[in-house]
């Protein structure tokens, strides 16, 4: 059994023993192989190599525990073996109709040094769900739009820090932004900490509205220095609290 799954139509390992063995000689292989340099290349693969990344990959998301985490065995200098095994499972979601790669790469992402296939999974499936409602794909361009602006100013070398303040003389509709992401921010982090991804797509859902109104009356550059600041502080903020979630600079939008 430490040799299942041998390819797509194989089942793979399901005995305490047989899965712990075949974890260990797949992971021991590649990290092997890695560590002299010897990767597969373009349709060379000599070593099956990617056959036994898909395999620790099936057996994570088939049999293992949520929270086994693969990298944890990889040792010192894994981010080939890491980007290795995040193309692999992109291939695994093309070839099973799961979601989209970039939306995996995205949820990837959020999770830096990680190999939990399950939660990647949960959280790929809850930002599919969003970005399928009307709430997320307008706040995916939202974001798209924010993040052009700030991506400028940074280019420039003039992007200021901190947080936004409500400053007395702006619009309602930048206060009401401010307002909600006081609100919104700290719901976010406390979902994403206890896993709840389906929760915080649901507070992510509460920025459209404000952010649609922030960018329909609201000017960015305004002449006025100290509130052009404090918008693209602003902007900013709107970008950390859904960065937080995934990188959405990876989904087409």
């Amino acid at each position: 059994d430490h040799c299942k799954p041998q390819g797509p139509g194989d089942t793979v390992p399901t005995a305490p023993v047989s899965v712990a063995v075949a974890l260990a000689e797949k992971l021991d292989t590649l990290i092997g192989f890695f560590a002299i340099d010897e990767k597969p290349t373009g349709s060379k693969d000599p070593f099956a190599l990617r056959r036994a990344a898909l395999g620790v990959i099936r057996i994570c998301l088939e049999i293992s525990a949520e929270r086994f985490d693969p990298a944890i065995l990889l040792g010192p200098n894994s981010d080939d073996l890491i980007e290795f095994f995040a193309d692999r499972l992109a291939v695994y979601l093309r070839d099973t109709g799961g979601f989209k790669p970039e939306v995996f790469a995205a949820a990837f992402k959020r999770n830096p040094g990680s190999l939990m296939f399950k939660r990647i999974f949960r959280l790929g499936d809850a930002l599919t769900d969003f970005l399928n409602t009307d709430d997320g794909a307008n706040l995916l361009a939202g974001y798209k739009r924010a993040s052009n602006i700030l991506k400028a100013e940074e280019k420039k070398g003039a992007l200021p820090t901190g947080p936004a303040v409500i400053i007395t003389e702006a619009p309602a509709e930048e206060i009401a932004l401010l307002e909600a992401l006081s609100v919104i921010q700290p719901l976010v982090t406390s979902a994403l900490e206890t896993e709840l991804y389906g929760q915080a797509m649901n507070a992510l859902a509460r920025l459209r509205g404000p952010v649609d109104a922030f960018f329909d009356k609201v000017f960015v550059n305004d002449p006025n220095s100290a509130l052009r600041d404090n918008r693209l502080r602003l902007l900013a903020s709107v970008r950390a609290t859904m960065e937080q979630v995934a990188d959405f600079n990876l989904i087409n939008g």
